[in-house]
């Protein structure tokens, strides 16, 4: 797919493009705060007429509808214009699509077209360090930058446990991190995600002990 450039930004799509990725965050911002917030998640299940309790599952079924009419409108454009990256509706605009394609089923369709628009800077490439991520979580596969944390339910109980997915080289991560435009290191991210991180875990120890 082609990458279009334009002396004059399409404020039209800028536009479309903001308000796709407000919906592709919205619900996901909120539901990290259920729990945390007692006062919200209280002003939050009256809005939506639920109990607390079951409030999580409405909100989840909310952003899946979103997801999909946002996927079928981001294909749409990206079959119009190539990726719309900064040259065409500025910046953050151009992160909407990628957001919309890292939250889908399409990672494998679209990476290419990701690293693309990363690679002739119409993307942040950190960002398609975190695509090429979870592709490679999805996939089974040790990842590169660490950007992924799974949660799976341990075998011997009945908990789920969150962990930053295996990483390849785990030694020099860091500093792929920093080459790719990464503020955090992997120990960091992980601490920010409370997610637990072992260097040393391989991906047939997390199938042995997860799934």
């Amino acid at each position: 797919m082609p990458i279009f450039s334009y002396a004059q930004q399409n404020t039209r799509l800028k536009q479309e493009l903001d308000s796709m990725y407000v919906l592709d965050q919205r619900n996901r911002e909120w539901l990290a705060k259920l729990g945390n917030n007692q006062p919200f998640t209280d002003s939050l299940s009256t809005v939506y007429k639920t109990d607390r309790s079951k409030l999580a599952g409405v909100l989840w079924a909310e952003q899946s509808k979103v997801d999909s009419s946002n996927l079928n409108r981001a294909e749409a454009i990206l079959t119009q214009y190539g990726y719309p990256g900064k040259s065409l509706v500025g910046s953050p605009a151009n992160q909407a699509i990628f957001y919309i394609i890292q939250h889908s089923d399409k990672i494998g369709t679209y990476l290419p077209v990701i690293k693309k628009a990363a690679d002739q800077g119409e993307l942040p490439f950190f960002q398609y360090a975190m695509m090429l991520d979870r592709s490679l979580m999805n996939s089974s596969k040790p990842q590169i930058y660490g950007t992924q944390v799974a949660c799976r339910p341990i075998r011997t109980t009945k908990q789920s446990r969150c962990f930053v997915w295996p990483i390849a080289n785990v030694k020099t991560v860091n500093q792929r991190r920093k080459e790719a435009g990464f503020e955090l290191t992997v120990e960091e991210n992980a601490t920010r995600l409370n997610a637990a991180y072992e260097p040393a875990t391989t991906v047939a120890v997390v199938k042995k002990t997860y799934l």
